[in-house]
């Protein structure tokens, strides 16, 4: 597609996402009144798509400069960094298909800009920042489970050099975010990608955090029969009590049909798996990182690779069993869909970014991995409430006394 192309198309994409942002468009007002973010810098390494430009030109609004990269290497959309990069006042370093050299080269090109605020997806930024901190940042917030898990690491270790707000653990993130728009996209992904039925199929659902519910809720519904692995007893009873089957890997990947990892850590579809996996079986990850299905022990039973249709690959083995990986084992809904849908990520980028806007309006921050405020947890629902037309109860005095006194 030619430069011209490509910037109408990225244009129209923003446009469509920020017709359907509600929460984001009540902010765009707040923050072009009140320029929050003038004379401040962000830099944002996060997939960048249609949502996550209107999340930059919002930012953009409130004064900021603006510096953007992708977080991973095959979720940019090109269309859509042309006609960001176009913005002004906004820098972008992104392209689909970037070689690890050029994605790290790309974290650099948003330092070498001096943020002084940090939008991280995944901790790579964050990460790269403390490998040489040349250069003062006030503070930063990270938006997703494994990103959390790579800051609270950093934090014990005693290596955290400023002040992080987990994003990810806001309940209006959590809980629509992580379940509503992980089981969604995720499933609109494999199905756009396969053009294969669900209903009647055996699906195994790796990890049962809040990704993993919503992705077995998903496939529940479609008419699949679910199976759930867990390391966590708490959740693997959780998982039997939602009505799932619960079975190690190496029993349940025998039978399965779909396969979806979502835990956040490594080699959970290792080769002991693999090595009896159902013939046919169709694995995706839904896990920031591309380590959730061992790629290694996948090739290491291969004799047979190919392209078999776009974003699929199959790799067969020396008895004729035939494995598909999608999207090369990396993030499903984004490598091979359009990730989130669009209301869901409106409620995750307002918290995104009032709470960048609550560190630059906030004196004194301790380094460490800070919570977001409960009272923009609470604005964001009641925003969320009043933009899909509901409104709710209040306390009265005397019941807040009550429940003080209790």
């Amino acid at each position: 597609m030619k430069q011209p192309d490509l910037l109408n198309a990225g244009k129209r994409k923003i446009a469509w996402a920020a017709a359907h942002m509600p929460l984001l468009a009540q902010l765009e007002q707040e923050f072009r009144d009140e320029k929050p973010f003038a004379s401040h810098r962000i830099g944002m390494s996060i997939h960048l798509e249609a949502k996550t430009a209107r999340l930059a030109l919002l930012l953009r609004d409130g004064g900021a400069q603006v510096a953007v990269t992708g977080s991973n290497p095959l979720s940019t959309q090109d269309d859509v960094a042309t006609a960001l990069g176009a913005e002004p006042g906004i820098t972008v370093h992104a392209r689909r298909g970037v070689t690890p050299d050029e994605y790290r080269a790309h974290l650099q090109a948003v330092l070498a800009a001096r943020p002084d605020l940090i939008l991280d997806d995944g901790g790579d930024l964050v990460s790269r920042w403390h490998e040489d901190p040349a250069f003062p940042v006030r503070g930063g917030c990270e938006e997703t489970t494994t990103g959390v898990h790579r800051l609270r690491a950093r934090a014990a270790r005693g290596e955290l050099r400023i002040p992080m707000f987990a994003v990810n653990d806001a309940r209006m993130k959590y809980l629509f975010d992580n379940r509503y728009g992980t089981g969604q996209s995720v499933w609109d992904g494999i199905m756009r990608t396969t053009n294969l039925l669900v209903a009647g199929k055996s699906v195994v659902v790796a990890g049962y955090g809040w990704c993993g519910r919503g992705i077995a809720m998903r496939a529940h519904g479609l008419g699949a029969r679910v199976t759930v692995c867990e390391v966590d007893p708490i959740r693997a009873v959780e998982a039997v009590m939602d009505g799932f089957t619960v079975a190690p890997m190496v029993e349940a990947i025998r039978t399965a049909d779909f396969l979806i990892t979502s835990t956040g850590c490594r080699d959970v579809v290792d080769k002991a798996a693999l090595a009896v996996a159902k013939d046919g079986i169709i694995l995706a990850n839904a896990g920031h990182f591309d380590v959730e299905i061992s790629k290694p022990a996948l090739l290491s039973l291969t004799v047979h690779r190919e392209q078999v249709r776009p974003g699929v690959e199959e790799f067969r083995d020396a008895d004729g069993r035939r494995i598909y990986l999608l999207g090369d084992g990396r993030l499903v809904n984004l490598v091979v869909g359009d990730g989130h849908p669009v209301e869901i990520m409106d409620i995750s980028f307002a918290l995104q970014a009032l709470t960048l806007r609550h560190i630059v309006e906030t004196s004194s921050l301790s380094v460490g991995v800070h919570p977001v405020p409960t009272e923009i947890d609470t604005r964001v629902a009641r925003m969320k409430l009043a933009a899909l037309g509901n409104s709710i109860d209040s306390l009265t005095p005397a019941q807040t006394d009550y429940l003080r006194a209790a």
